[in-house]
């Protein structure tokens, strides 16, 4: 990046220009015995990826970065880290944005940001460690677009630059994002952990209380969102009054798909 973030204390930074991924790099400090933490950011991917496999596009002018962890915790422990990442981004971007834009910004489970329903940063979280083990290594892979966003997508993407937010440089969104993941991990490492977490994560929600659509592998239903499970499940109440606790899968809200 040509202008450098300022991190808060004990955090490295390994900056690339060009590199395949940056979650890719973060499972190579995996293998090695650096310790940690560190954020892993590149000015191009050639085989970003989000969710389930999917390609994330990645051109100049965003931020593309991985936070490196080890966090001694197993796997499901771990897992809730994917909401410290969603919570952290929500505040960094909402202090980059001016002040009749902050309203607009909410979350989507399981850990999208939006902006007036218009997807603008996304979250991949990948790990080591089998089941009931401590996992060794932890990255939370985070995109947002800053300058330039996709056009034509299932869901309808957005950019601080098509939001007329003014020019944010990658570093300084660094700055911002890792400043806020470092607050929101020392509360989620404290006395309250996921709880506080949680909180926070259906403060900043959309929809909550309101009609969605979840995509799964092999099915599609409409509920209404009720919360979140202790463990981060989404809460479902279906036309018949069962409640479903879904763990993955793709929410969709009434009018914002293409």
């Amino acid at each position: 990046m040509a202008d450098q973030p300022h991190l808060p204390d004990g955090y490295g930074l390994r900056a690339f220009v060009e590199i395949d991924s940056t979650n890719e790099e973060a499972r190579r400090l995996g293998d090695s015995d650096e310790a940690g933490p560190f954020w892993i950011t590149a000015e191009r991917q050639t085989a970003g990826r989000g969710r389930r496999g999917r390609a994330w596009e990645s051109p100049g002018g965003n931020f593309m970065g991985t936070l490196f962890l080890r966090p001694k915790c197993g796997p499901r422990k771990a897992a809730e880290l994917s909401f410290v990442a969603a919570v952290a981004i929500h505040q960094a971007v909402e202090s980059l944005l001016p002040p009749h834009l902050k309203p607009g910004l909410k979350l989507k489970w399981p850990n999208d940001l939006l902006h007036d329903g218009r997807k603008m940063s996304g979250i991949l979280l990948e790990s080591s460690g089998a089941a009931g083990s401590e996992v060794a290594w932890v990255a939370i892979g985070m995109g947002i677009n800053l300058a330039w966003h996709p056009e034509g997508m299932e869901y309808p993407a957005t950019s601080l630059a098509a939001l007329g937010a003014g020019e944010v440089t990658p570093a300084e969104a660094l700055t911002a994002l890792a400043a806020s993941f470092d607050r929101c991990l020392a509360i989620w490492r404290g006395q309250q952990g996921f709880a506080a977490i949680r909180e926070a994560w259906l403060a900043r929600a959309r929809g909550l209380g309101e009609p969605i659509t979840v995509r799964l592998s092999d099915e599609a239903f409409t509920g209404v969102f009720e919360g979140l499970s202790p463990d981060g499940a989404l809460d479902v109440r279906l036309p018949d009054g069962e409640l479903r606790h879904i763990t993955a899968g793709d929410v969709f809200f009434p009018g914002l798909t293409h």
